[in-house]
């Protein structure tokens, strides 16, 4: 997909500071394509946490442009105020949502270069911090078409795959991850079809997967999430493509809430289930995804979706966003570097160990 998510844009000529983040509202999708445009770290910070930028690589992206937005006008003088100042805004930007690993793998390779850096002048220092933002966003993109290449050897021609929320270019800077390999495979001239899960209780598979799929020209049928069952009973389903927003070093995967239950029955219906993410989306730190920390959200976005009430008032509402696919239930992992596949325990280390 050639539409990009989130970019930085310089005011300057020649230069990258000042400038800002442009970024796609996913909330106002698909009743219109609108733009959020900011130099403001309080609105990227708002941004990621109402889901206006979502999927764990756009926020990581978002997360980096970010920090360039918090420091652009410190009136900082020195290597250790200045750095101070980065990581000021990284500490805040993490507090937005704390599920996707991506945003905190930007966060800290921001950082990472603030104090490699602390011997330029205030001026390059923020032109530096700037160029590194804009490069975490590039390399998501590569990373992604990357992905798509590796998982089109997934999909033979003819092939139906479902999919729960969001994981095409709109989750991330471009190309998507579990939708990539639909979009590489229709380069390819093979016909995928795809099912989408509504993706409740925001809707991201139905606002946004099926507005995007459409955009690109490829079959797309919307379902309620409870329909899944029936579609794989029915044989309709060949594979399952999912993201991911935190993968273990085990091979456990966290994503959109609902993602569990699918890979149960797609286990009970002996359709293969793929995970796929970049490998900024391991975190090998935790053996485990039991570990892995899962963010709820509010009532409201269960009780008066989209403005609307549709629950009882003061009704006990119990919302996780995220919930843990067992690696037992995954038939590989793909990311830019190739196809893991069980024992993840070794492929995924393997996997890192060639960006290394």
């Amino acid at each position: 997909m050639h539409l990009k998510t989130i970019e930085w844009i310089s005011t300057q000529k020649g230069s990258l500071t000042p400038g800002y983040a442009r970024l796609i509202d996913q909330t106002l999708l698909p009743g219109q394509l609108a733009y959020l445009e900011t130099d403001d770290i309080k609105t990227v910070w708002n941004a990621i946490k109402t889901l206006q930028v979502r999927g764990a690589p756009a926020i990581g992206v978002a997360g980096a442009m970010g920090i360039v937005a918090g420091i652009q006008r410190s009136r900082a003088r020195t290597p250790d105020d200045l750095i101070r100042a980065v990581e000021k805004a990284g500490d805040y930007l993490a507090t937005s949502r704390p599920t996707a690993v991506n945003l905190f793998y930007a966060i800290d390779r921001m950082k990472r270069v603030a104090r490699q850096n602390r011997s330029l002048p205030p001026p390059a220092f923020k032109e530096r911090m700037a160029r590194e933002a804009v490069e975490i966003c590039e390399q998501d993109a590569a990373l992604c078409r990357a992905i798509g290449a590796h998982g089109s050897k997934l999909l033979k021609n003819g092939q139906t795959i479902l999919t729960h929320c969001n994981a095409g270019s709109l989750a991330t800077a471009q190309f998507g991850t579990a939708l990539s390999p639909v979009y590489v495979a229709k380069e390819q001239g093979k016909t995928i079809r795809v099912f989408a899960d509504e993706t409740r209780p925001l809707l991201q598979g139905a606002r946004l997967t099926a507005w995007e799929l459409m955009q690109e020209g490829i079959d797309v049928t919307l379902i309620c999430d409870n329909t899944a069952a029936q579609v794989m009973k029915e044989g309709r389903i060949d594979a399952v493509l999912v993201g991911a927003d935190r993968i273990a070093a085990n091979g456990d995967a966290a994503n959109k809430i609902g993602t569990y239950s699918v890979a149960v029955l797609a286990r009970e219906h002996k359709i293969p289930f793929y995970v796929l993410a970049p490998t900024t989306t391991f975190d090998l730190t935790l053996s485990t995804g039991d570990q892995i920390p899962i963010e709820h959200r509010e009532a409201e976005e269960v009780t008066q979706g989209f403005g609307k009430r549709t629950a009882p008032a003061n009704v006990k509402v119990y919302s996780p966003a995220f919930d843990v696919t067992p690696a037992r239930l995954i038939a590989a992992i793909v990311c830019e570097n190739g196809i893991a596949r069980a024992p993840f325990g070794k492929s995924l280390k393997k996997m890192t160990e060639e960006n290394s």
